[in-house]
């Protein structure tokens, strides 16, 4: 079902685009952290897949999401969205998401760096 939305709205999008209309940008997130002293790979991987199947790809204009981890511990999360305010809406409901709340509770905040690109 979430493929068949996604490619529905990218299918209008690109019409739009097509036809002349104005549409807004998708958007592409990118977050890197690092976990806490003492977090593992391993315990951490079912959080962020739990993250993002309990919470962010159920948000109104989620494309896709992908996470990896360097050598060095630094972890990389890449979201699709829409649109910014598709991004914006997600951010704001973020922190109030039960699996957000074990997520956040194992990466170290200080560490942890987002930024947005448009295409």
């Amino acid at each position: 079902m979430q493929i068949i939305k996604q490619v529905k709205t990218i299918a209008l999008g690109l019409a739009l685009s097509l036809a002349g209309w104005s549409v807004n940008a998708e958007v592409i997130e990118i977050a890197t952290f690092k976990l806490k002293e003492g977090v593992s790979a391993e315990q951490f991987a079912p959080l962020d897949k739990a993250v993002e199947v309990d919470h962010v790809s159920k948000q109104p204009g989620f494309l896709s999401r992908e996470t990896a981890y360097s050598e060095d511990g630094v972890w990389l999360v890449v979201v699709h969205w829409a649109s910014i305010e598709d991004a914006d809406a997600s951010m704001n409901s973020f922190m109030g998401a039960p699996a957000a709340a074990n997520f956040m509770s194992h990466l170290d905040a200080e560490t942890m760096s987002m930024k947005r690109y448009q295409k």
